[in-house]
């Protein structure tokens, strides 16, 4: 017979029905003994381990700690407890199915007191047949299965239930206490007999079906309730129901997570309201969780595991996952951490010992305190308030247009400059200052702002205060006034940028454009991929044409997708940046309070993100979560978010202005504010995605300052890629990357500063 019929003919049958349970025959009882000789001779045992005199030897020496016997005195108190049974007959003939062999052990008391022996005093005797008599249930088998082996180990409960329907496959070899050949085997059954192999007096019942909601309840409860309720189970609907199941039965419950040593502890037995997972999940219930995409679990897995107890590379793990990992990683340390801080914090809680619940970290990295307890916090303010939450949102006062009159007076001053205080600016820094000087009102840079990789030479500030002037101008024509703009009247005073002067102009035409600037804002919610109204595109170059600058408009739909990929590589870039990342973090706004407060930033609620999303941003937040993924080379995932948003626009807009200095910014930040008004007139959704421009400019203009080589050639290489889709004119500057939608309106605008922050009024100067 050749090899392969070999093989063929023993594949698949070597494990005959998955045996899993031990047979025992006592070796006094002449009809059992009758049963083992059958075995025997069919050859169903091809190995017999028979070390029944050397366990009684040592049985009797840990009996008697301080004596010392030699062979000879030694060799006949082993007779004497054989008492003229010869050994042949004395405790317990043990037959593994599964490996063929046969071993002789003590009969179960001596066998528990041997084997146990070493465990004192750390275990006292009497707590020893305390732990028993009790009952453990454990349900996920990878972790868990680490757990019950060395809970079985240990003497933590004689009588377990066994729950898993998954298999063992190779990948689970990293960290799962098995062989090669046992590949295929269900975790149900290589458990039950590696915890047999080791104590072959156990009671233990396997669930190869895994925990249902069908059987929980005999599985916690069936045959007697289990004292306690071990859960390492992947779904997430299993872990929240399976909870609720034992609180309503009065089982306490312990989990431990592989990441950093935590442990779960929930004292449902001694507190029977207690909200499971500690109300992380604030008010959602199993029902709540059942049939959900693996995407719409992710924020509520993140709100029970907590992202500030992530280690530096579990976070980043879990971001990679479908991108260049498969499922979260495992270590055999872990687990064998794991199963040893389960283990000890069960035997406890069995023996009345220790009696709280919460949330504790056993963390190796960080050199482990004894029992160090972590709060579980509350969940991240991104995840807590999902975007749309309109009832929380605040609010900017509405704009009132000054009134009539022989002079504007301070209030119309105000007015006017609360229409300019809500132009954009990168992040919603507001980077401006007012002073009024009888009827001037002076333009000025805010210096107490820090400087920015993307403000670079402070032209990102010109832009948004050219935008500020082009609202007022529009505002103070609207009321029935003239603005005279002087740009730069200072050489000697770079921070001041232009000075505004107003002179009546009753009969003046109403710029139509000033009805929109109170409803302006950056919209990032898509809308269909529609294409963009030709009307809609004429009125769109005309108005960039008129304020003179010029607008590339990217609408052919491969052309679009292109543009998605590469602003996604910037949005990797911008967040696996250190600086950038910086930056980017210091501008978000996570709180209705947060934003109240500060009256700036990106409030998170004006990032249309779904939950997921915002859960994913909440890992982000830390760095440290994030250097592990850009030393590795992922972070694919941050590149999606720009990709959907391009595949639901209609459009991606570049505009340029001739020039390159502070000038041209200041005059490019006039011809933005008009063409984003006229947008938001259309029906268009305007979403400016600009970063990499000033990116861009850094590395052509500026040698790359503050960018390190690989970032610097990641950033030419998209230049390249951008420049087939933009082209680049000599001599002009490129003010604005932004996006067109017809989307429907944000559900939030971003606040800003009250005018009084901004706005300060000096006494003329007196001539003479």
């Amino acid at each position: 017979m050749s090899l392969e019929s070999h093989i063929n003919s023993l594949a698949g049958t070597a494990d005959g029905a998955t045996p899993w349970r031990p047979r025992l025959f006592a070796a006094g009882d002449p009809g059992q003994r009758s049963e083992l000789t059958g075995i025997l001779a069919r050859g169903e045992a091809t190995a017999v381990r028979d070390t029944l005199t050397e366990q009684v030897a040592e049985l009797l020496t840990t009996r008697r700690p301080a004596w010392r016997p030699g062979d000879e005195e030694l060799a006949t108190a082993v007779e004497g407890h054989f008492d003229g049974q010869p050994p042949l007959e004395y405790g317990t003939w043990v037959w593994y199915p599964w490996s063929r062999q046969l071993a002789h052990v003590l009969p179960e008391p001596e066998y528990r007191e041997l084997r146990q022996s070493r465990n004192q005093y750390k275990i006292t005797a009497a707590e020893q047949a305390d732990l028993a008599g009790r009952t453990i249930a454990v349900a996920g088998l990878s972790v868990g299965a680490a757990s019950a082996f060395t809970l079985a180990q240990e003497g933590v409960g004689s009588r377990f239930r066994l729950a898993d329907f998954d298999r063992l496959s190779l990948s689970n070899l990293n960290r799962l206490r098995a062989s090669i050949t046992d590949i295929g085997l269900p975790k149900v059954v290589l458990a039950a007999r590696q915890m047999y192999e080791i104590d072959p007096y156990l009671d233990i019942e396997v669930w190869p079906e895994g925990l249902t909601e069908d059987n929980v309840d005999a599985f916690l409860t069936g045959d007697g309730r289990a004292d306690l309720f071990i859960e390492e189970c992947d779904d997430l609907y299993i872990k929240v129901f399976a909870r609720e199941r034992a609180r309503a039965h009065g089982i306490a419950v312990l989990m431990e997570t592989n990441e950093r040593g935590m442990l779960d502890v929930e004292r449902f037995d001694l507190e029977p309201h207690r909200p499971v997972l500690h109300g992380l999940l604030d008010g959602v219930a199993a029902a709540d969780l059942k049939g959900l995409p693996v995407r719409e679990k992710v924020p509520h897995v993140l709100r029970i595991l907590g992202p500030e107890n992530l280690s530096a590379r579990m976070a980043p793990s879990l971001m990679e996952i479908g991108h260049t990992l498969s499922s979260w990683p495992q270590l055999a340390s872990g687990v064998a951490l794991g199963a040893a801080v389960l283990t000890d914090t069960a035997r406890r809680v069995l023996l009345g010992q220790f009696t709280g619940s919460g949330r504790f970290l056993v963390d190796l990295a960080e050199l482990v305190r004894d029992w160090t307890q972590a709060r579980p916090a509350p969940a991240e303010p991104s995840s807590a308030r999902p975007a749309g939450a309109a009832a929380e949102q605040p609010h900017s006062p509405p704009l009132v247009l000054p009134g009539p009159g022989e002079a504007l007076g301070e209030e119309g001053i105000r007015r006017l400059v609360a229409y300019g205080t809500r132009a954009p600016s990168g992040g919603n820094v507001q980077p401006w200052r007012f002073v009024a000087r009888g009827p001037v009102l002076y333009c000025r840079t805010d210096d107490t702002q820090p400087p920015t990789l993307l403000d670079f030479q402070g032209t990102a500030t010109q832009l948004a205060i050219g935008a500020a002037v082009e609202n007022i101008d529009l505002a103070a024509r609207a009321a029935g006034w003239a603005c005279h703009v002087r740009p730069m009247p200072d050489p000697a005073d770079p921070g001041l940028v232009c000075e505004l002067t107003f002179s009546r102009a009753p009969h003046a035409p109403r710029p139509e454009l000033a009805d929109w600037i109170d409803r302006r804002a950056t919209n990032r919610r898509t809308g269909p991929a529609r294409p963009l109204d030709e009307s809609h595109r004429q009125a769109l170059m005309s108005c960039a044409a008129d304020s003179g600058a010029r607008l590339h408009l990217i609408t052919d739909r491969p052309e679009l997708e292109e543009a998605g990929h590469i602003l996604g590589a910037g949005d990797r870039l911008r967040m696996l940046s250190p600086r950038l990342h910086r930056e980017m973090m210091s501008e978000l706004r996570w709180t209705p309070e947060e934003v109240r407060t500060t009256r700036d930033g990106i409030d998170i609620a004006t990032l249309e993100a779904d939950s997921a999303d915002l859960a994913g941003l909440s890992l982000a937040r830390h760095w440290p979560h994030l250097a592990f993924v850009r030393q590795m080379g992922g972070g694919r995932a941050f590149e999606q978010g720009a990709r959907n948003s391009v595949a639901g626009s209609s459009a991606i807009g570049c505009l340029t202005t001739t020039g390159t200095g502070a000038h041209a910014h200041f005059d490019g930040g006039r011809a933005l504010q008009r063409l984003w008004l006229t947008a938001t007139s259309l029906g268009l959704g305007f979403q400016p995605v600009t970063v990499l421009l000033y990116l861009f400019a850094r590395i052509e203009r500026g040698d790359g300052t503050g960018l390190d080589a690989t970032e610097t050639a990641i950033l030419q290489t998209l230049r390249k890629r951008l420049s087939a889709l933009v082209p680049q004119h000599p001599g002009e500057t490129e003010l604005l990357l932004f996006r067109l939608a017809y989307a429907p309106p944000p559900t939030a605008h971003a606040l800003r500063r009250e005018v009084d922050s901004v706005l300060s009024f000096d006494a003329p100067t007196r001539r003479g």
